[in-house]
């Protein structure tokens, strides 16, 4: 199983080390690529529409096509964000914006409707849920139809300082997750198709940023009978 883990955060706090145990109890450590926000994409999104017209006009496509061309080819996405502010951390939102033509409602791919996905928060205090929250709705959005979520309170400031009973539990439950995320069928389910529906309508009307998108609706086939959760034909970057 080919496993991307994408973190908020460049230091490797309570948020990275959950995310490398349940990446390392699904599978091996050979099978694990990993990025770091904002290491390895340090750009705003400049509401350009660049990408809209052509993913490759993004002044940032480089950059981002080095992450994405992986999480393409992932059996198994896995998020981690620390919570700030009762949020998910500004590198995190940054990356959701820089990928918002994978939406449903603009260009996605075919790929994302075959992959499973984990999220992970932790926070000193509280805030994990809605920190989740911010990156489950775009991976729905991208068509991802299993999403697991983890969040848990460390009280503490980085992992050195976790208690030996937290990370007893947080070994447990992140056990049980792994194995869901490993044996559980990638299966689209109403929510997804209910989105998607929505959005081939809006397409239809001609509701959409821009022709370009129509145009690449109908490419796939997906404004006649063809469903992404069907075929995995997908654009190049």
């Amino acid at each position: 199983m080919k496993i991307v883990l994408i973190h908020g955060q460049n230091h490797q706090g309570s948020s990275y080390h959950i995310g490398r145990i349940i990446a390392e109890k699904v599978g091996a450590k050979n099978e694990i690529s990993e990025f770091f926000l904002p290491r390895d994409l340090a750009h705003f999104c400049l509401g350009c529409y660049q990408c809209v017209e052509e993913e490759q006009h993004c002044p940032f496509y480089k950059e981002k096509n080095k992450i994405m061309s992986e999480v393409e080819k992932a059996d198994l996405l896995i998020l981690t964000t620390p919570t700030y502010c009762l949020r998910a951390s500004a590198p995190m939102k940054t990356f959701i914006d820089l990928t918002f033509t994978y939406w449903m409602n603009h260009k996605p791919r075919a790929v994302m409707f075959q992959k499973k996905a984990v999220v992970v928060s932790t926070a000193a205090g509280t805030g994990t849920k809605s920190a989740i929250k911010d990156i489950t709705t775009a991976l729905t959005y991208w068509g991802i139809p299993n999403i697991e979520r983890y969040g848990i309170s460390v009280q503490a400031m980085n992992w050195k300082q976790v208690s030996p009973n937290k990370k007893l539990k947080i070994d447990k439950e992140t056990t049980a997750l792994a194995n869901k995320a490993k044996y559980k069928k990638a299966k689209v389910g109403i929510k997804t198709k209910a989105i998607f529906y929505m959005m081939r309508f809006m397409q239809k009307k001609d509701w959409s940023a821009s022709p370009m998108e129509k145009d690449y609706w109908k490419e796939q086939g997906w404004l006649d009978k063809e469903r992404p959760w069907k075929n995995k034909k997908v654009s190049p970057h």
